[in-house]
């Protein structure tokens, strides 16, 4: 006797698994940038700290929601100049050339707040929590509509601000290299942060495993193998080779799993293409649903140990979800509440539309509020 599947049922569950696996990947990016800073030894109790990485990839999500609100309700959108909007918010509450982005961004009076949107009331996006030297300086060339504001810079942030753009699905790919070149010009970091969006979305969408063995184990090498193979075939424009190098990389975790020496080759210095090696390596290295926390604390043996980890947490976080990750670590992080409504958030914009569009009303009154198309 077969029994008959609720449609309705079906739907509620795949959108709770997929909201699990998008909440795990912004609240783990978070917890590794916590806990590499911290070099392994976050602090025993009272609240953790956010890093800048995990800052700026807060306004990256908030900048995926608004473009696609953009583009319902306008019809047009350019996503990067959104999102570039976005990180000149984050700018404006650190009080870094304040004035210059109000000049930019709202250059005549106006009754309107800025920055606008629910997220720049939020107290500890408005904190110093480390240095973000390249994109700094080129959000401060941004009254300059002669010169391109990146910097030559292939620093880690292009990448590791930018892994949520995975949430958006495999068409956001190539925008993830076109956030990440609105500040750092070096192509190797563009090429690194589509490539990361392709791993994530991988790790994002992969089915659980039937074969023998550990589960877990065997869906995080299956996705992150999976995503190497769905990457372009041949070193991509500006790579360096670098798929070459992930394909290594995944196969050193199979043969010599969590080697600090390997892990330092892997992951040299704070550059995007080296948190993305280093994560993918330490990520293959810890695949088990219950190694979260032995993963983080490896990658914060590496040279730059803050995006290893960010990369590492982001990669494992939307392989087996929000409930895979450390309690004791996720309800103490001081924007924990903040990247689990950003999660929510982008996943409800991208299957259901709360603000509705240009002919279509929205079922929240609220939304455009909250994320402003611009």
């Amino acid at each position: 006797m077969s029994v008959q599947q609720d449609p309705g049922k079906e739907y509620q569950r795949r959108v709770s698994r997929m909201q699990s696996r998008v909440r795990g990947l912004m609240l783990g990016l978070a917890l590794g940038d916590t806990v590499g800073g911290a070099r392994g030894e976050p602090p025993a109790a009272g609240p953790l700290r956010a890093g800048v990485s995990t800052q700026l990839a807060c306004f990256t999500a908030e900048g995926v929601v608004r473009a696609m609100v953009r583009g319902q309700h306008k019809g047009i959108c350019h996503p990067p100049g959104v999102v570039l909007h976005a990180y000149c918010r984050w700018a404006a509450l650190q009080g870094i050339e304040e004035e210059r982005m109000r000049r930019r961004w709202v250059p005549y009076p106006s009754d309107r707040p800025w920055p606008d949107g629910w997220l720049a009331g939020v107290p500890a996006l408005a904190e110093r929590r480390g240095s973000a030297p390249a994109t700094v300086t080129a959000l401060s060339r941004i009254e300059d509509p002669h010169s391109r504001i990146a910097t030559p810079s292939r620093g880690c942030h292009a990448l590791t601000r930018t892994l949520p753009v995975a949430v958006a699905g495999p068409h956001w790919s190539e925008q993830a290299g076109e956030f990440a070149a609105l500040t750092h010009g070096d192509p190797a970091a563009r090429s690194a942060a589509v490539q990361a969006a392709v791993l994530l979305q991988h790790a994002l969408t992969a089915p659980r495993p039937d074969g023998p063995g550990d589960p877990a184990e065997h869906l995080a090498r299956t996705a992150l193998e999976t995503g190497i193979a769905a990457l372009p075939a041949g070193p991509a424009p500006g790579s360096d080779g670098e798929q070459e190098r992930l394909h290594a990389a995944f196969r050193s975790a199979l043969d010599r799993p969590a080697e600090p020496a390997l892990l330092a080759r892997l992951a040299p210095e704070a550059s995007a293409p080296s948190a993305l090696l280093g994560g993918l390596y330490t990520a293959a290295s810890f695949p088990g649903r219950d190694r979260f926390r032995a993963a983080l604390e490896f990658a914060a043996g590496a040279p730059d140990p803050g995006s290893v980890a960010c990369v590492t947490g982001a990669l494992l976080g939307a392989v087996h979800g929000a409930e895979a990750l450390p309690v004791d670590l996720v309800s103490r992080h001081e924007l924990g509440w903040v990247l689990d409504t950003l999660a929510r958030d982008l996943l409800a914009q991208i299957e259901d539309s709360p603000g509705g569009s240009e002919y279509v009303p929205g079922w929240d009154p609220h939304w455009w509020d909250r994320y402003p198309g611009w």
